[in-house]
């Protein structure tokens, strides 16, 4: 009963969390500490319930996904588009693989959990006062450059703690990208 109690309290903490720039992971972690739901069990259902959340931005953006899949990279906007993704991709992608084993040994503890809090809060209420104009209006107008900038600033996401859409977008922004086009691109990058 206590699995099942537990479940569903992380469920609620994921559904609250996931789509603000907040770290749902941070708080998965926390809760299951203070749950005392941690282990293999706890790790196989904190990825079945972020398949959820991946599963609904898929859904959310199924006509852009399902045009961009259909156009492919025949079509000067789609390729573009598809091409800035994987740029944006690849910083993490890289760095994740090959920190992966030392960042899960040492970083998935509530102490690191809660500075990343703090540290990306601080961060966020820095940007949100003394961030550049916006240039970019749309995620069309993301080129490949600044594709690269959001990838690198997704690459502090993988600190426990610190929010994946927080960074790409607090890194967006910081790049001249529009509030609403970063929050699109960050969820599409998801």
């Amino acid at each position: 009963m206590h699995d099942v109690l537990s479940a569903i309290i992380l469920g609620l903490v994921e559904g609250a969390t996931e789509f603000l720039p907040v770290s749902s992971t941070g708080h998965l972690i926390l809760a299951g500490h203070a749950l005392g739901f941690v282990g293999q069990r706890a790790d196989a259902f904190e990825i079945i319930i972020q398949l959820g959340a991946i599963l609904a931005v898929v859904w959310e953006y199924r006509a852009l996904l399902l045009r961009t899949a259909h156009d492919g990279l025949a079509v000067p906007e789609s390729r573009r588009f598809i091409l800035a993704l994987f740029v944006a991709f690849l910083p993490a992608a890289i760095v994740g693989l090959a920190t992966h084993r030392w960042i899960t040994a040492h970083l998935f503890v509530p102490p690191v959990v809660i500075a990343s809090f703090i540290v990306g809060g601080v961060i966020i209420l820095a940007i949100e006062r003394w961030r550049p104009t916006p240039r970019i209006a749309t995620v069309a107008q993301i080129g490949y450059r600044t594709a690269l900038w959001i990838g690198i600033a997704q690459v502090f996401a993988l600190i426990p703690g610190v929010s994946r859409s927080g960074a790409t977008i607090m890194g967006a922004m910081l790049v001249g990208v529009d509030r609403a086009a970063a929050a699109e691109f960050s969820f599409l990058l998801a």
